[in-house]
């Protein structure tokens, strides 16, 4: 009996020496691996705006953009139009909108914290289960926005215009509604713990 060194293999391990040697007699060789190319990110460019983190487009002209998912942390789009612009999931952590008209903005989800909204127009704006932690939105005017269930903690609200705004689960852990105006606000089970609340109108007492 022939040692295990010396068995003849069998099944489809059997036809592999055959075919290197086919291959060497024919002058073949093997076909060389290609690297695929890396995909470029795709970047959107409207009126001259190039929308990517940390673009500097002051005051451009984004009315009825769709933005949806876009990542724009850092961004300065301060007196920039973004009316009826949709902005759903996007990323605008840190980002600068000062005096921005965000006005019928459809911005469900939108993740902002640290972003500055100062003296923003958002009014009828939908941030419902928005994430705004620590962004500051002092003079700005959020009349009958929807931020129903969004997290407003640490939010900077000196003056701001909330009237007719839907609140419902709105959390204002530890924010500064001073001077805020909150007349006519839907604010069920809206809560206000270690908020500021002095010369706020139409805010909850007992907090």
């Amino acid at each position: 009996m022939r040692p295990a060194s010396l068995r003849r293999p069998r099944g489809r391990l059997a036809l592999l020496p055959m075919a290197v040697t086919l291959a060497v007699g024919a002058g073949l060789s093997p076909a060389p691996v290609r690297s695929q190319p890396s995909a470029e990110p795709v970047v959107t460019v409207i009126n001259g705006c190039h929308l990517w983190p940390y673009a500097h487009c002051p005051g451009a002209d984004l009315r009825h953009a769709d933005l949806v998912g876009k990542d724009l942390r850092g961004v300065n789009f301060s007196g920039a139009k973004l009316s009826r612009a949709r902005l759903r999931s996007a990323n605008m952590a840190g980002a600068k909108l000062d005096g921005a008209d965000l006005t019928g903005v459809q911005a469900y989800a939108l993740n902002a914290p640290g972003a500055s909204f100062r003296g923003a127009t958002m009014v009828a704006a939908n941030l419902a289960m928005g994430r705004f932690f620590r962004a500051d939105m002092s003079g700005a005017d959020l009349s009958a926005a929807n931020l129903e269930a969004a997290r407003m903690n640490f939010v900077w609200l000196v003056g701001a215009k909330l009237v007719g705004a839907d609140l419902q689960e709105t959390k204002f852990v530890g924010s500064n509604l001073q001077d805020a105006d909150l007349g006519g606000a839907v604010l069920r089970f809206a809560i206000f713990p270690d908020a500021h609340l002095q010369g706020c109108r139409g805010c909850p007492e007992g907090w």
